[in-house]
Parts: structure tokens; sequence; C-alpha cells
């Protein structure tokens, strides 16, 4: 049984490494990181050849007329761009023109399993680097013009054509007035026919329009790359709440001054003083990122299931798999799990289990299992309860 097992695991990892590389166009995952991952685009003829798209142009209509979903009508009309948020009331969708628009809808694996499964194919990329599964329809001429990104991204194209135009410009003067960032002098340097199956990669800030060709349908699979800025921010949010400085601020040797409204060196000084003594570790930055990367956006909505006991639980456990809900993301560093923004030590969990949790959070899913660890049993209960877990069958 070991033998077999052992096996097993062998012909799923050769299993995997020939998607991957069928993925990315006959190259090992190695070659692309290293050539082209924020580098340089590649157009892959064939990457998935027989992927028609994961659900119908009516069905991601329906899909942003949900609450819980992020979607965007965009349209070009006498000359000028418009934009539209969802969610939508379905009777919009007929009153569209047959050209110049576009539908776009944010998470489409959240709501739907076959468009995780999809994103699974890209896990030789960090989870901590994957924003999101975006699904866009368009009919003859429909487009968001022509942009840049701040992050990588994997065009897949699924029902129809679209045609990428690319530029390397420097130029990236923007439409006065637009309610999208659309690029005013856009130069095209290399143009492709995308059909089903085909995937364009695209590095962060290389200019692209892409343009339908008749009904068309493009899977975007994106991969976040926070700013400085943004980080920095959120960092402090995160410090504030933690550190605490000791002491006030005092002068007992204060002078008479001349300009009351004046803001003294000393002042200056002593709260440079106190501000220095801020200070922050490496662990403090991995658990900073643990929580902030795995925080799910703020639409997102976790659906309870019925509460069970913790017995009916475990009786449950032992007879089914369990998986991450397809809003959950759980990411880890060193002795801490990251489920949806909360931070689990599992120092005190059995060595013999706490691959489990790491298991779970690479491959989204574990098969039945035997867990005899009660603290990892009582969390994983806690899970269920919230919505982030559910059983696999």
């Amino acid at each position: 049984m070991r033998y077999d097992g052992i096996m097993k695991k062998i012909r799923n990892k050769i299993e995997q490494k020939t998607r991957q590389q069928s993925l990315l166009g006959g190259i090992s995952t190695r070659e692309f990181l290293e050539q082209y991952w924020q580098k340089k685009p590649l157009l892959i003829r064939g990457a998935m050849p027989d992927f028609k798209g994961l659900l119908s142009a009516e069905e991601l209509a329906g899909l942003a007329c949900e609450e819980d979903a992020q979607s965007r009508l965009v349209s070009y009309v006498r000359g000028k761009w418009q934009l539209e948020q969802g969610p939508f009331d379905e009777a919009r969708f007929h009153a569209l023109p047959k050209k110049s628009w576009s539908l776009l809808v944010q998470g489409v694996s959240h709501h739907l399993p076959e468009a995780a499964a999809l994103l699974q194919q890209f896990d030789f990329i960090p989870h901590a680097r994957l924003d999101d599964l975006m699904v866009s329809y368009a009919p003859d001429g429909g487009g968001v013009g022509p942009h840049v990104d701040s992050y990588d991204v994997f065009l897949l194209q699924g029902l129809g054509k679209r045609l990428w135009r690319i530029s390397g410009q420097k130029d990236l003067t923007l439409v006065e007035d637009a309610p999208l960032r659309i690029l005013k002098n856009f130069e095209t340097e290399q143009e492709w026919l995308l059909q089903p199956g085909d995937m364009l990669y695209l590095p962060p800030q290389i200019a692209h329009w892409g343009i339908a060709v008749g009904d068309c349908m493009t899977y975007s699979i994106g991969f976040r790359a926070p700013s400085a800025q943004e980080l920095t921010s959120q960092f402090m949010d995160y410090l504030q709440e933690r550190i605490n400085i000791e002491g006030m601020y005092a002068d007992p040797g204060l002078k008479s001054t001349h300009h009351p409204a004046e803001i003294s060196r000393p002042m200056v000084s002593q709260v440079s003083k106190m501000l220095s003594r801020i200070k922050w570790r490496r662990e403090d930055v991995a658990r900073f990122l643990g929580s902030y990367l795995s925080e799910p956006k703020p639409h997102v909505i976790f659906e309870k299931p019925n509460a069970i006991s913790l017995t009916a639980f475990r009786a449950r456990l032992a007879k089914r798999g369990i998986s991450l809900s397809l809003k959950s993301l759980t990411l880890f560093h060193g002795d801490q799990i990251f489920m949806n923004g909360e931070c689990l030590e599992v120092s005190d969990i059995k060595p013999a289990e706490r691959h489990l949790l790491l298991q779970l959070a690479d491959q989204r899913g574990l098969p039945v299992t035997s867990f005899k660890d009660e603290q990892l049993v009582e969390q994983l209960h806690q899970w269920y309860l919230a919505g982030y877990i559910e059983f696999s069958h």
C-alpha cells in the first residue's frame, strides 16, 4: 500500500509537469520564470487545446447581476468611453447595442468550481501573488481600450477570437476625462489573433489593447503586485494595532517664546526620538504579509453552513474529505497558517498532522484523512462553521 501511494504521487507529479509544459508552449516552468516572468510577453498557441470556456455569455451576465460579484460594463459611445458598475439588472443587457461594449466580472473563481480548478494549473506561481480570475465578454469590436496594467496577467481565449495589440511604449499619456485609464497615443508594435485555447502572457507595464472579433470571451488570470506605498500604508496600520510605545511628551524645561504659533526645534527633536523607538522584526513582516495577502476583498461574503456539533463534525471528517471554500485563501510561513486574514500558530499541533494543514493550503483540499490531533480537529470545526472550509463529497 505504501509503495502504491508513492507511485501515485510520482505519477501525479509527472502529469502535473507535463500539463504545465503544455500550458507554457512546451517550455518548463523554470524556463518561463527565468526568461519571461516580469520580463517580456509570451504568446502560447494551443496552451489549452480543448478549452472552449467555462460558462456562457448568458451565465456571465447572470453572475454580473449578483450582489457579491464585482462587475463592470465598459462601452465606447459617440467617441467617448463610459463605465458602469454592477450589480446590474437583467433588463440592462437587453438594451445594449450590437457592438463596442464589454462586460467584465472579477473573482469568477469564487463562484465556479471549474474556474478554481483552472487557477490551480498556474500553481507554479505562489498563491500569495494570485489575484483572481476575471472573465470578459464582448461582441464584435468590444474591449476596454488600450491601457497598461501594474500586474502580471495570462490572457486565455475562450469563446471566439480576440485581436491583441501590444506595445512597449514609454508614452503613457491618458485620454482626458475618461472613466478608465485609456492610453491616448497607443502605437502597435506587435499583434496576434488569439483563438480558443490560445494564451498570451503579459508582464507589468506592457501597453495592450484587446479587440473582440465577433462574439468573444477572454479569461484573465491576474497576479497582484502591491505598490510600495500600499504595502507601507497597510503595514503601518498593522503595527498601530500591535505596538505599545511607552512614555509621554514632556517639556519641563520649557522657555518663554515670542512666537506662540511656532513648532520649536526641541519639540521636533523630542518627537523624532520617540518615533525612532518604533521597531519591527522579519517575523512581524511575515505575519503582516500572511494576514494582508490572505485577507478577502471587502465584497466577499462567506456562506455559513448549518451548525453541527464537534462530535458530528469529527464523524463526518472521518468519512469525507475537506476542501477550501472557493472564496478562501490559505497561506503559511514557518509555524503560522493564515486563513482569510486570520493567523493560526501551529507549533502546538503534532508534527505528524501539521503537514496536513500545509497540504490543505497548497492543494486547496484533503482526501479522507484520520485526524488524531484534537486541537487540529477543533480548529477545522471552527473554520467549517465560519464557511471557510467544506466537506468535499
